[in-house]
């Protein structure tokens, strides 16, 4: 039967690999000076670990005389099993470089609904030409997300969204607004002229999912900016949610160029917009120590050089 690990209050032996490497170099080469000569340290040092763990283990595993050293049964049955397992070890450590220079893995990332859009049409075509060994995980959500505790390597948000200690590249330019409204909802109800008058409007309101709070519709006049609290006969969590109740004349909503243009043209049109300042726009956002995933690193270089222009490898 294979043996277990040695385990004292439901842990491994801190001891139960101690000397392994210096046994190896001597039976190697079959001289603790020449093995210490190898692993850096003093002949005197070599012994003393290697007598340990024949101590610990109650075995002699070399015959020492003056002249020689030679390997006892126990050490050479030792030798036997630890040498392929010191060889998978040594692999396994090698084979740890290859991903910081082969585009492989997972790359997870976050995003809201109209970020997806955007990563779809301009980025992730020539990513996926361009690195068809790495799979990709889109978690599409609206609220703010931490990206560790999602295990996530990156995300796309507005820049106002975005935590301070994070590294982030833009996407996009500045993003434009306005409040936009069906055709059918304008010759019913007629458009506002100034952003006070939408009290008397069917408005739909978008609720934070993460805060749960309720956004105030934002507008600037004389330098000065305002917010209106809406009366918001629909809310929802969800942008694309509100941008299809507007489209069905069910009230007026506030919306990005993007999102409205979703809605095919014509089928919505904008009011107020003279009133309404950019935002910053789209960022892909990530943490210092993650940037050195070649992975990551090869989305960087296709954001950085735009489509087909990116060489097939990581950035330098």
């Amino acid at each position: 039967m294979p043996c277990e690990p040695v385990v004292h209050n439901g842990a491994m032996d801190r001891d139960i690999l101690s000397g392994v490497l210096p046994f190896l170099a001597v039976a190697e080469h079959r001289s603790f000076t020449r093995a210490a000569a190898a692993l850096g340290v003093t002949p005197t040092a070599v012994s003393k670990v290697v007598r340990q763990l024949e101590q610990r283990h109650r075995v002699v595993l070399f015959q020492r005389t003056t002249r020689s050293v030679a390997l006892t049964e126990a050490g050479s049955a030792l030798l036997a099993r630890l040498r392929p397992a010191v060889l998978d070890m040594t692999g396994a450590l090698s084979d740890l470089g290859g991903y910081q220079s082969q585009v492989t893995g997972v790359l997870r990332l976050t995003m809201s609904r109209t970020a997806a859009q955007f990563l779809a049409e301009r980025i992730l075509p020539e990513y996926r030409r361009l690195y068809p060994d790495v799979r990709l995980d889109l978690s599409i959500n609206e609220g703010t997300v931490d990206l560790a505790s999602g295990d996530y390597d990156a995300g796309i948000r507005q820049s106002e969204v975005l935590e301070r200690d994070m590294l982030a590249i833009r996407l996009t330019p500045p993003v434009r607004w306005a409040v936009y409204g069906s055709p059918g909802y304008f010759a019913k109800q007629g458009r506002p002229a100034k952003p006070e008058d939408l009290m008397g409007h069917q408005t739909i309101g978008y609720r934070f999912v993460t805060a749960g709070r309720l956004y105030h519709w934002e507008f600037a006049r004389d330098d000065r900016s305002f917010t209106i609290r809406t009366r918001d006969e629909i809310l929802t969590n969800d942008r694309l949610t509100l941008m299809t109740l507007a489209r069905a004349g069910l009230g007026l909503a506030y919306l990005t160029e993007g999102e409205a243009a979703q809605a095919g043209e014509g089928k919505l049109e904008p009011v107020l917009r003279d009133w309404i300042t950019e935002s910053p726009g789209l960022f892909l956002y990530f943490s210092a120590r993650m940037q050195s995933q070649p992975k990551l690193r090869a989305l960087l270089q296709v954001i950085r050089t735009g489509p087909k222009k990116s060489a097939g490898k990581a950035a330098d």
